[in-house]
This record gives C-alpha cells, structure tokens and sequence, in this order.
C-alpha cells in the first residue's frame, strides 16, 4: 500500500501540473494567435513584441521563433517555426512517461499485495486442528483486507489513465493548431513582407521576342 499511495501522490501532483498548464495555454491561445496575426500584417516588430509578451506559454514562443530573425528567406522562417514547434510539443509530453508509468505498475502492487496478504492469511489459518467460528471470521477478514490493495492499484492506474488519455488528446488538437496558426503566418510573411521586395524579373517569352534576329539585320541594312 505504501508504493501505491506514493504512485498516486505523484499521480496526482502530475495531472495538477499538466491541468494548469494547458489550462493557462486554452484561455489564451486564441487571443495571441488573433492578435500575433493581425499585427503582423502591418508590423513586424509589433508581432514580434505581442509574441514577446506571451513567451511564458507555448503559442507564444512557437511564434516568436520566427519573428525574431532579420529578414529571412521563406525556407528559413518555416524552419524556425518547425523546430520551435518540434521542441514545444516535448514539453508538452511532460508527465506522460510517469503516467504510463504508473498505469503498468499499479495494477501489479496491488496484485502483489493481494497475494501476499493471502499468504499470511493462509500460513495463520489451523486448518488441520478444527478452527473455530472466530478463526474462519479472521480469514475471511484477512482476505478481505488483502484484496484492498488490489482494488486500491485499480482505481490508482484508472485515474493515471484518464489522465494520460485527456492529455494526449489535447496533444493532438494543440498539433493541428499549431500547424494551422503557423501555416497563416508564414503566408502573411510571404505576402505582405517577402515578395513585395523581391526585385521584378522580365518574362523569359518577352526577353525573347525583343532579342534582334538575322532577318531584323537583314531587313535594316536593305532599307538603307
């Protein structure tokens, strides 16, 4: 019992921690992502101190990462995105290892304590020596208190459970999300600040026609 109820001690601080972290981060998403893209249609470096602000959650350095550099090429702005992306979901899987953890070996300790309580039930019953009424009411006693901590690695690995399956769920939402919010703002950053200063490059099929032939030769030199 005493595995156990450190199991869903840590158990519990885990799913406290993970609880207000993506507590903090679904409150305010939303708003920094609105206001992270609106910004940036106008202003970088407004987007960019919008994104500064927010740094203490994850949508908030997810998109600062690429705000943060001096003029850079599409390909390296998505790449800055998508390593800042790749190391906010690990943190994000923070807990996860211990709550599968304790999903396996909770159910086994209490298993394990069962049957040992089982034994010394067992090894203190006089079966061979006609046990009384109150002997057989102590084994049924020492029996009922042993499966105690069967029923208690039970209920400890289905709430570790619940736990692992709410917080890998939201995982996969805050993937696509991420994925969706990034996607829009390198497509700002494209539009409105990359391509308009790229310098203008002459049609290749305009280049061509306005290129002098032998017969354009031909034809002046007979006029003259």
């Amino acid at each position: 019992m005493w595995p156990l109820l450190g199991l869903s001690v840590a158990s519990v601080a885990c799913a406290l921690e993970r609880a207000w972290f993506w507590f903090k981060l679904l409150r305010q998403e939303d708003r920094i992502v609105h206001d992270v893209l609106e910004a940036a249609r106008y202003d970088l470096e407004k987007a960019m101190t919008i994104a500064h602000q927010a740094q203490d959650l994850s949508i908030g350095r997810f998109l600062l990462a690429p705000l943060k550099l001096n003029q850079p090429t599409p390909e390296t702005f998505h790449l800055a995105m998508e390593a800042a992306g790749d190391k906010e979901f690990v943190k994000m899987r923070k807990g996860d290892k211990l709550l599968e953890t304790v999903v396996g070996i909770a159910p086994l300790l209490g298993l394990l304590g069962t049957v040992t309580g089982l034994i010394t039930t067992f090894a203190n019953l006089n079966i061979g020596t006609g046990g009384t009424a109150a002997d057989t009411t102590k084994a049924a006693a020492g029996i009922g208190e042993a499966l105690i901590s069967t029923a208690t690695g039970m209920i400890v690995a289905i709430m570790a459970l619940a736990c692992f399956r709410v917080f890998v769920t939201l995982q996969a939402q805050q993937m696509d999300y991420f994925s969706e919010a990034g996607s829009g703002l390198e497509l700002i950053y494209r539009q409105f600040w990359y391509e308009p200063h790229q310098p203008s490059q002459t049609s290749p099929k305009y280049a061509i026609a306005s290129r002098p032939t032998a017969n354009d030769a031909v034809v002046s030199v007979e006029g003259h």
